[in-house]
Parts: structure tokens; sequence; C-alpha cells
């Protein structure tokens, strides 16, 4: 049986009870009707995003595969709404076979409004998939939204790259992390650069190196100053840098941090490129070392010759990531 895709149940004005009900039936009828399918039970997702942008979002997470969550309900806010209409679908991309069974998935759309934002919780729980973590997502950034689900989750996805405020996204971020596990989608997207610094330094006679860093520079595109902060950041935490202010300096950002006597240049420098994220990265170190790292080039001096197979595969993709942050 190849997989399938199916609206069961759609519904104007209704409740959190009546999609509940609606939703046991749809996995009992769905399970009689597809034979060789069972319920997949991992993760819950809830989404709160723009109405006039939920179908593009419906058809990004369905873009995860196999790593989509086993229920995801989207709650798509428009202004001025004053009731709920849901639709409730089933859905399978598996194939049954002999190896076992295929997994089916379900997925809520709630259209709903702006007053409802507040009182998300009593609506969604009774949706989410008792005893399975729950990741909350917000592309749009509904803070009220997120906060009022926090009681339910687990787990807040969010893209510090999103915001307009650099300071206050980043701090938005730390105060989450009081009440759930935070996963930024701007340090997931740095994790290749991270790799290629562990690795670059992994050989016995350059690790040493690593505690003479005397500047680096990431480049970064314009609006992901944020990517650049947080690999800063984990340089610092590594390294035991003593982290001083950034300022604005010809359109960069720069700044001074200590590791005992030594002081460490730090750059954020925007440089022009399609895609949100990092473009490169370079290190220097008091001994001599100075490593140059971009997306599609590796430029060494004599000294880093050594370093030609240090060069890991770039591993980000959002599905493998969601599912190895969560608890």
């Amino acid at each position: 049986m190849t997989g399938f895709r199916h609206i069961a149940w759609t519904a104007q004005g209704t409740t959190p009870a009546e999609i509940a009900d609606a939703l046991r039936r749809l996995l009992i009828e769905g399970q009689m009707r597809h034979a060789g399918h069972a319920p997949a039970r991992a993760l819950n997702l809830v989404c709160v995003c723009d109405r006039a942008e939920s179908d593009d979002i419906t058809v990004r997470l369905r873009g995860a595969g196999r790593y989509l969550a086993s229920r995801t309900i989207v709650c798509a806010v428009e202004q001025h709404r004053d009731r709920i209409d849901a639709t409730a679908e089933i859905s399978s991309d598996d194939t049954s076979g002999p190896e076992g069974p295929a997994l089916l998935r379900e997925t809520v759309t709630l259209e709903l409004g702006e007053q409802h934002l507040s009182r998300l919780e009593p609506i969604v729980d009774p949706l989410v998939v008792t005893d399975l973590p729950t990741v909350v997502w917000s592309p749009h950034d509904y803070r009220d939204a997120v906060q009022a689900l926090l009681p339910l989750a687990q787990v807040v996805l969010l893209d510090t790259v999103e915001e307009e405020d650099l300071a206050d996204g980043l701090d938005h971020a730390c105060r989450l992390l009081d009440s759930a596990y935070v996963v930024d989608l701007a340090w997931l997207r740095s994790t290749p650069w991270r790799e290629r610094v562990a690795a670059t330094f992994d050989p016995p006679d350059l690790r040493a190196e690593l505690w003479t860093v005397s500047a680096v520079t990431v480049r970064h595109h314009p609006d992901s100053a944020a990517a650049g902060m947080l690999l800063i950041g984990w340089l610092a935490s590594r390294l035991g840098w003593t982290l001083g202010a950034l300022s604005r300096r010809n359109g960069q950002l720069a700044g001074a941090s200590r590791s005992g006597e030594l002081e460490i240049q730090v750059t954020l420098e925007a440089v022009p490129q399609q895609v949100r994220g990092l473009s490169g990265l370079t290190l220097e170190t008091a001994g001599g070392v100075e490593l140059t790292r971009g997306e599609d080039r590796a430029v060494r001096n004599t000294v880093e010759d050594r370093l030609a197979n240090a060069e890991p595969a770039l591993r980000l993709l959002f599905g493998e990531a969601q599912r190895a942050e969560t608890p």
C-alpha cells in the first residue's frame, strides 16, 4: 500500500472537546480502512502562525518527511476572528510491508483569532497526545501564544535570526530557558562551523593552539548576526573567555574578550550572500596559526597545511536536529 493523505473531518464554530472526539474516531477509522498502518507516537508539534501563511507552513512541515511530528497542531491566527474552525486529516508517507506497519500521522488545523491566544492552553491541551514530548514553534513570533503554551511544552523551537531586535530576541530565548528546553535554529545553523573548528584542532599537536586564539572574525548574512554571536558565545564558553561588549564600527560589530592575560579581538562582519546564516570564519592564534573557512573554500597558510583532512561533512537537517534535541 502506498502513502496517502485524507482529510477526514472539518467543522465550523467547533470546540476542543469536539475536535478531540473527532481525532479519536479518525484514528479508529484510519486503522480499519488502511490495513498495515499504526499511529506514530513520538512527538507533538504545536505551530502558531499567521492564517495567510498557514498553508505554506504546513507544506514546510510536511517536508520534514519521516521526522515529521506524530501529531501536528497548526494554530492559524486571523485578526478579528471570534470562532474556532477546524480541519483534521490523517496521512502516511510510508508503505506497509513485511518489515512492519506504516505510520499514520495526524494534522489538525485550527483557525482562530488573536483573542484566543492568551487562553490557548485549554484549547490545545485536549488535542495533544498524552505522554509525548510537545514542541511549540511560532514562526511569526506570537509570544503570548508561546507563553500560554509553556505548561504543555517541553521544547520551544525558535529562530533568533527572525527577530527584528537582536538583543531582545536573545534575551527572549534566555527567558524561555527558565521554563522549557530551547532549540534555536540560528544555533543549529552554526553546527557545521562548530564541527569544523573542533575537527581542525583535534590533532594533539594543535590542541594547545586553542588556548592562544587571539582574534576571531565571523562573516554572516546581514540578517544573521545572531548566528555569529552564538558561535562566538560557544567558543567563549568552551575556552573560558570573559566576553566584552561589542560596538558597531564601520558596519561591523567588534570588541575584545579576555582569557587571563590574553586579549581576543572579536569581529562580526556582515557580507552579501543569498542564504541566511554564516558564510565564513577566521581564527588567528598567538602561535601563528591562521585558519580561514568559507562555505565553498578553505584557505590555509603553511602552518595550516597539516589540517587538510579536518573537514567534517555538513549536517544540518531540521528534522534530524529536532529529533536529537528533543529530551
